[in-house]
């Protein structure tokens, strides 16, 4: 009987897997607000666009060690983001870029009121 316990345990070891893949070899998985995810590159962690991103992301959501990283934008803008990265643009472009983020992040704090007064009217959206 007890060998019998010990295969059934054995069995139920080997079948542990993984909902979805994790992230490939020198990769980090990352989710946006629209649900989309995205495997990036670890040496984009370096890059000041993603520093702030995840900056905006820890004031917005908290650091938590459960569950998936989700950043602040939509999957469009992440695409944007990271062309821009790729292409290695000018440092100028890059700041320009990273303070359309901090501009969309604090007129978003007022977003939810300015739709309750006027529902037509869009500040700032990623």
């Amino acid at each position: 009987m007890a060998r019998k316990w010990q295969k059934i345990a054995a069995a139920s070891r080997k079948r542990i897997s993984w909902p979805r893949s994790l992230a490939n070899e020198g990769h980090f998985v990352v989710y946006t607000t629209d649900g989309r995810r995205f495997m990036i590159p670890l040496k984009y962690l370096k890059t000041e666009i993603f520093i702030e991103l995840f900056k905006i992301a820890d004031e917005e959501y908290g650091v938590t060690s459960a569950g998936p990283i989700t950043l602040p934008c939509d999957s469009e803008f992440m695409e944007y983001m990271i062309s821009m990265v790729q292409r290695h643009v000018t440092e100028d472009l890059e700041k320009a870029l990273i303070m359309s983020l901090a501009a969309c992040k604090y007129s978003s704090l007022s977003l939810e009121n300015q739709e309750q007064m006027n529902p037509h009217l869009l500040i700032c959206s990623f």
